[in-house]
């Protein structure tokens, strides 16, 4: 197509007015850079604005090749209705929102893409800039001062962190699979190293630094680099930027450093959509249902679906569902929003379909907390606690040990958070804990589902590192432990200790004659089936975990994790594992996307 020109009042192009590179000025003097889409029809809408460092004008078919062939080839309303000339990583599509009377706007964050300054994601600074472009764009002439929020992931992140600050124009907010607490559900999982951030960063964000000049892609609106016309040396490029990797293996406990980044979620008044993925173990489940816990807002809703981490944001189901939240909150529509129950979930069934179901609380009110304890022996999960003291060891890097609870009487959900309580030992002063909820077919095979970004995933997981096993005692619920993470505690070796496993939230209903399956092992969970071409050519696909592995050397050094530990049940030493296991309730819906 040809390129947008840098006008004043920008280009008409396919029933939009667009505007491409619009300064936008910090109060420390720096240029920020946004891309504008409006109705022709001059007057004043409201806003979704997203701000981040993906680079505006990077073309989603062309960076992202792997997610949007798989999304419009399975769901072919994504692609519906749209030129999809404007398609942009996370973010909306505006042929899909200008047309429905909304402007559009997306920004370069603060030294990526068109934007130039330091690189540095999640800082404050970068959340000052947001707050300071919201506040831009609720003054522009075609802005009715009403801005709304909406983004996957990285747009949907900083959105807590801005809302805390509580811009005086900022309206509602949409955060789609987003994490609100860096250091528990993306840096370290349960005090473990994620190798994710240190992969993410060079392949999407150093990509597009700006400096890049034509090193870069070009901008699918101007044809020009996504990453500044500015060619700047290597040495530059990396003064410009901070090490995100290295600054999180330096901050292995809950610092300022991580504090810095995590929003005070109570803090936080507009109305919010908060949109999870069952499958998002590893990085956004636990901060959609946390953030909706915790966030101060009066008016707020949560909603967890299943698929890819990027599908339902782009299909008519979650479109349809962003536009009626902010059509009431941005426009004051009566569509009957403020009516809707706040909790809308797609149950997730064995043969990977589900059933919306609207429901007026999470976790479920009537929520059976059941528990399984652990039979070593017999290598069971058991409804009555168990009088015979068992142990079993084994390598503290190895496959470890799996439990298996009776085949299913009827069918049974399961659905919520989960916890295990397990007695351990160590040969050595640590010992790092993987804990998977599988679930097992009538003849034994697992039944795997599509997570985030991984084609292969358990129904849940959980981690542990037994030295950060202190609990913050107001925090933590009796279906959800919290760590402090604040303190080493180390082992003393072949002392027995109690661990509390934060399990992420599940949902599953399970027919008569399956089985669930809890796996304790030293090492990431491993799919053992056939890999499909997807699993196998996609780069942040793996054998069940996706990107959020667990095996930096730096971390797990041998010498400490490489030892011997011994499970205790039975007896005094009662180890058992926490199922949400929810009854039928009357008026589900039919099967949904």
């Amino acid at each position: 197509m040809s390129k947008i020109d840098k006008k004043p009042g920008g280009t008409i192009r396919d029933n939009m007015k667009i505007e491409a590179d619009v300064p936008i000025p910090m109060e420390d003097g720096l240029v920020l850079k946004a891309d504008v889409f409006r109705p022709v029809a001059e007057g004043r809408y409201p806003v979704i604005l997203s701000h981040g460092p993906y680079a505006k004008g990077l073309s989603f078919q062309e960076a992202y090749a792997p997610q949007w062939n798989k999304m419009v080839d399975e769901h072919p309303d994504v692609a519906a209705g749209s030129t999809n000339k404007y398609q942009n990583w996370e973010a909306v599509d505006p042929e899909k929102w200008v047309p429905d009377g909304y402007v559009c706007v997306r920004v370069d964050s603060r030294g990526a893409g068109q934007s130039p300054g330091l690189l540095d994601v999640w800082a404050p600074r970068e959340t000052k800039d947001f707050y300071e472009c919201i506040e831009w764009a609720a003054a522009q002439p075609w802005s009715n001062g009403k801005i709304g929020l909406a983004g996957i992931s990285y747009y949907a992140m900083n959105q807590y962190q801005v809302a805390a600050l509580r811009p005086p124009h900022l309206v509602a907010i949409c955060p789609w699979e987003g994490v609100s607490d860096f250091y528990r559900e993306m840096f370290y999982h349960g005090g473990i190293l994620s190798q994710f951030p240190g992969r993410w960063f060079p392949r999407q964000i150093s990509t597009v630094q700006y400096g890049l000049g034509d090193r870069a892609a070009k901008s699918f609106l101007t044809g020009e680099s996504v990453a500044g016309s500015e060619r700047l040396p290597d040495a530059e490029l990396v003064k410009n930027r901070v090490d995100f990797a290295a600054e999180i293996k330096k901050r292995p406990w809950m610092d300022g450093w991580h504090r810095d980044r995590n929003a005070d979620l109570s803090k936080i008044a507009v109305p919010m959509l908060s949109a999870g993925n069952w499958g998002g173990h590893g990085l956004h489940l636990r901060g959609n249902v946390e953030a909706y816990g915790q966030t101060g807002s009066k008016q707020k809703w949560l909603e967890i679906h299943g698929l890819e981490h990027w599908t339902h944001f782009y299909t008519d189901y979650g479109t349809q569902l962003q536009k009626r939240f902010f059509d009431h909150f941005l426009k004051g529509v009566d569509n009957g929003w403020d009516k809707t129950p706040p909790v809308r979930l797609q149950v997730r069934h064995v043969d990977a379909t589900f059933v919306e179901r609207l429901e007026n609380e999470w976790p479920l009110a009537r929520t059976q907390w059941t528990k399984f304890h652990l039979d070593l022996g017999k290598r069971a999960l058991s409804s009555a606690p168990v009088k015979v003291a068992g142990k079993v060891e084994y390598d503290a890097l190895g496959d470890g040990i799996t439990l298996l609870m009776p085949p299913l009487k009827r069918e049974t959900e399961f659905t919520g958070p989960a916890v295990a309580r397990l007695f351990v030992s160590s040969s050595t002063q640590d010992a790092d804990l993987f804990v998977i909820v599988r679930l097992l077919d009538p003849k034994g095979g697992e039944i795997t589902f599509q997570g985030a970004l991984d084609p292969n995933t358990p129904i849940a997981q959980g981690w542990l590192r037994a030295s950060h096993r202190k609990l913050d005692a107001k925090r933590s619920l009796p279906y959800r432990p919290y760590h402090s993470h604040d303190e080493r505690q180390p082992l003393a070796p072949g002392q027995v200790y109690e661990l509390n496993i934060e399990i992420w939230p599940t949902c599953i209903v399970a027919p008569a004659g399956y089985q669930i399956a809890l796996t304790i092992r030293g090492k990431d969970y491993e799919y053992a089936g056939e890999l499909s071409d997807f699993a196998k050519t996609f780069h942040y696909a793996h054998r069940g975990v996706g990107p959020f592995q667990h095996n930096d050397p730096d971390d797990r050094p041998a010498a400490i994790f490489g030892g011997r530990v011994t499970l205790y049940g039975g007896g005094e030493h009662d180890s058992y594992l926490i199922l949400p296991i929810v009854p039928p309730k009357a008026g589900e819906g039919g099967r949904s996307p």
